[in-house]
């Protein structure tokens, strides 16, 4: 009996020491797993973080060497190597633009320089061909768009010089050459290269070529061994007009012509270009920029863009949003100085704050709800502080004059030299204390009546 139990304890020993082995080793494998989640994990934290620095450095660099143009909109450093070169001086060109995005106080009203519209200021721009030298705004330096990006320099009218032991290839690109390089082939000893299949030389035996089985179309080039494409400024069209093959491309759209080549229109008869423009339209009497003359009167704005009588021509656009500031482009508006972007629109800021019971209404100028409602109901406490009634209260030693706190003494020389504002706050002050009890039409011939003001 006793060996019977022994036998038995001595089994359930076996048996708790296995389950507590196997226990131990779960846990083990669970801390191993845990370990090398968190390993992970901050390998990931310091992978976001690097990313998120060397993002912060390239936007910083991006804002040191980048300039910005009248309107001040950030300018973007184009790709391609372009440098001024010594005694080389090219023409500068001249363009009217809106005389409003000059301006960056609110009461500030800009009148342009222009001698034909004083709506209009008049720039110095760079010509066609040219563009602005990105480490020196005042300098001009040849365009070469989206050629010549790498490996060469542009020199003027668009011509691409490529670096030594370059070639240009049949895509407007600097390649190397054999001895440095042969791309889609392999360069021998002897300076020569041995192109792969599906390429081949091309007349200058200097780069590999693709070929392509069937001639390839009207103004199409073959990319890819057997791949036809449209060629640069080329495109073909949809449904029943792909089988024209490839044709020009025209932006804008040539309105009243057809396209001949890229980016060239060709009006149709009693059609006209207007200077600068590539669209053919009528002969309007409107300058409708950033639109399209539908006739002589009627000028119709591109999407984003509403006409301005002053201007005859089409502004951007930001809906009621751009109150405090400047439209530069449709939808982005620069708010004017004093005011900042709060979500949509432009809010006035108060160095000083206007307290729990008041408002910031305008640049440094608080106000008082007296009536509540919108801004315009609200009374001017500049230099003052509002109460729980809404009423405006100056510091010890000031007064309280129409809608600004000052000195006593300096009241009478205030009124004398602002006549006009100090009417324009009698006004408003008596519109919002008196007027709101009476009838529009009587404020106004209220207003009419007081001559001394």
């Amino acid at each position: 009996m006793s060996s019977h139990l022994l036998h038995t304890l001595a089994r359930q020993s076996v048996l708790l020491i296995f389950f507590l082995c196997l226990l131990q080793a779960l846990e083990l494998q669970i801390h191993e797993q845990q370990l090398k989640h968190q390993l992970d994990e901050e390998l990931r934290l310091r992978q976001l973080q690097l990313q998120a620095q060397q993002q912060r450095e390239q936007q910083m660099l991006q804002r040191r060497y980048s300039s910005t143009t009248s309107t001040r909109k950030p300018y973007i450093i184009p790709q391609g190597l372009s440098l001024p070169r010594r005694g080389e001086h090219p023409e500068k060109c001249y363009r009217e633009v809106p005389a409003v995005f000059f301006q960056y106080d609110k009461e500030v009203k800009i009148v342009g320089n222009s001698t034909t519209n004083p709506y209009f200021n008049v720039i110095e721009v760079c010509c066609k061909g040219w563009r602005r030298y990105e480490y020196d705004w005042s300098r001009c330096v040849p365009d070469c768009g989206e050629r010549c990006l790498e490996n060469g320099f542009c020199l003027a009218g668009g011509i691409c010089q490529c670096f030594d032991d370059f070639v240009l290839n049949y895509r407007n690109n600097c390649v190397p050459t054999c001895p440095l390089g042969c791309p889609h082939g392999r360069c021998y000893l002897n300076g020569t290269c041995v192109c792969q299949q599906g390429y081949e030389l091309d007349g200058s035996r200097r780069f590999c070529q693709p070929i392509c089985n069937q001639t390839c179309g009207h103004n199409e080039i073959c990319l890819e061994p057997g791949k036809c494409v449209c060629a640069e400024g080329y495109a073909r069209g949809l449904r029943e007009s792909s089988a024209l093959g490839c044709q020009p491309i025209c932006i804008p759209d040539c309105g009243h012509g057809h396209c001949v080549a890229p980016n060239e229109c060709e009006c149709f008869p009693g059609y006209q270009k207007r200077l600068n423009g590539s669209s053919c339209e009528s002969n309007c009497y409107l300058r409708c920029e950033n639109g399209f003359c539908a006739n002589r009167t009627t000028c119709v704005c591109q999407n984003g863009y509403r006409y301005d009588r002053n201007t005859t021509s089409c502004l951007p656009d930001c809906g009621d949003n751009c109150e405090n500031g400047v439209c530069i482009s449709p939808g982005n508006c620069r708010c004017f100085n004093g005011y900042i972007r709060n979500r949509e629109k432009c809010q006035a800021v108060c160095e000083r704050g206007c307290g729990f019971y008041g408002k910031c209404i305008a640049p440094n100028v608080c106000a008082c709800a007296v009536v509540p409602g919108p801004e315009i109901t609200y009374q001017g406490c500049k230099m003052g502080f509002c109460n729980s009634q809404g009423l405006c209260r100056c510091m010890e030693g000031k007064t309280r004059f129409i809608d600004e706190c000052m000195s006593p003494d300096t009241v009478t020389t205030y009124a004398s030299l602002n006549p006009i504002r100090v009417n324009a706050s009698l006004m408003h002050e008596f519109d919002l204390l008196l007027g709101r009890h009476f009838i529009l039409g009587g404020v106004e011939r209220l207003h009419e009546t007081m001559w001394w003001l």
